[in-house]
């Protein structure tokens, strides 16, 4: 049976499609996919995202330890509420996951992990703990929920909702949070768009997400989250990258830190002894069709695949990830093999659009 959310009851109750995300039974849409996608780009729109895992790493180790788990590099964090996004690596280089991670002193740190992976990156953080001898304690956080509300109006809409955060979040910068009434406001998002990613404690997920509706915030679910995240130029893993894949052919060699070449890091031998290989851009197709992953691209460099691909109601066009040919650069034809025939497409520099603009035509 699949695992519910704080906020399952409410989704229910408010007529949303469920369906199984990861093992857990999540709202894909209320009505219009589409219209939750523009509530996002245009005003403000919020997503349960609590099948998301919070695990607190605390103890005397905790800075050593993450600097030699994650690629990039958390020393880079000195302020307390600081958040850095990373890629966490397997000795071959490939990505056992993408996660956040935040600062809160040298000793304590929050990492927020995706939902299919979460399992799985617990009991590899354990075993490397094991392995380091590191002096620290994991506490995966399953008392707690996550509402994300995006949109530029999401942050205004959040201080309606929650009287007297405006205070401690309004000079929030991206990537950084701050507490307030046992809520985390982290100004953290996956749409493209402007807003606050709030944890808090799973009893009071259904008062702060009705509270935020009165105020307007339109509820969203995952369809409409993937249509954001995808013109925002944003990786899912499992189809973007994933352990088979390095970070540096899935287009986030910006996340991997190589300046403190005193610093080792799981992977950090694979990708230095085979550097990137294929380059990650966005496609736009040209023809008629609807662009899907794994469909094969044709270049005038050779054969590449898309990873993610959909409908774009921004551009009101399709769109898609692919990884090409090393060389390829934007702004070439290049034709998409859809259901035995090619299509003509061509590249862009990614992303497609944030911020309520279309940065790619």
């Amino acid at each position: 049976m699949a695992k519910q959310t704080p906020l399952h009851a409410t989704h229910v109750a408010a007529g949303a499609r469920m369906v199984d995300f990861a093992g857990w039974d999540m709202p894909v849409n209320y009505g219009s996919q589409i219209e939750e996608h523009h509530a996002v780009r245009r005003d403000a729109g919020m997503f349960d995202v609590s099948h998301m895992l919070a695990v607190d790493v605390e103890g005397a180790d905790a800075e050593r330890w993450l600097r030699g788990l994650l690629a990039n590099d958390v020393s880079k964090l000195r302020t307390s509420g600081k958040a850095l996004y990373s890629c966490m690596l397997n000795p071959q280089g490939g990505v056992i996951d993408d996660l956040i991670v935040y600062f809160f002193d040298e000793q304590q740190y929050r990492i927020v992990v995706n939902a299919g992976t979460a399992d799985k990156d617990l009991s590899w953080m354990r075993r490397n703990i094991a392995d380091t001898g590191a002096n620290l304690t994991l506490e995966s956080r399953r008392d707690l929920a996550m509402i994300a509300v995006q949109g530029p109006n999401a942050r205004s809409k959040t201080w309606s909702a929650l009287p007297g955060s405006e205070a401690v979040s309004a000079e929030l910068k991206p990537f950084q949070a701050a507490w307030f009434d046992e809520i985390l406001i982290a100004r953290t998002g996956y749409t493209g768009e402007d807003g606050f990613e709030l944890t808090l404690p799973a009893n009071r997920a259904a008062e702060i997400w009705t509270a935020l509706s009165a105020t307007g915030v339109a509820p969203c679910g995952l369809g409409a989250r993937d249509t954001l995240r995808l013109e925002a130029g944003m990786n899912l893993y499992g189809q973007d990258m994933d352990d088979t894949v390095s970070p540096l052919d899935a287009g986030l060699a910006w996340t991997v830190d190589f300046k403190d070449s005193g610093r080792d890091f799981v992977g950090k031998a694979a990708l230095l002894a085979k550097p990137q290989a294929q380059e990650m851009l966005g496609l736009i197709l040209d023809d008629k069709g609807v662009l899907r992953a794994h469909m094969k691209v044709f270049t005038s460099a050779g054969e590449g695949e898309t990873s993610s691909g959909s409908f774009s109601p921004t551009l009101e066009k399709s769109i898609a990830f692919a990884r090409l040919p090393l060389g390829t650069s934007a702004g070439e034809a290049v034709e998409v093999e859809i259901r035995g025939k090619r299509v003509a497409a061509h590249t862009v520099k990614l992303p497609f659009a944030r911020n309520g603009k279309v940065l790619a035509a």
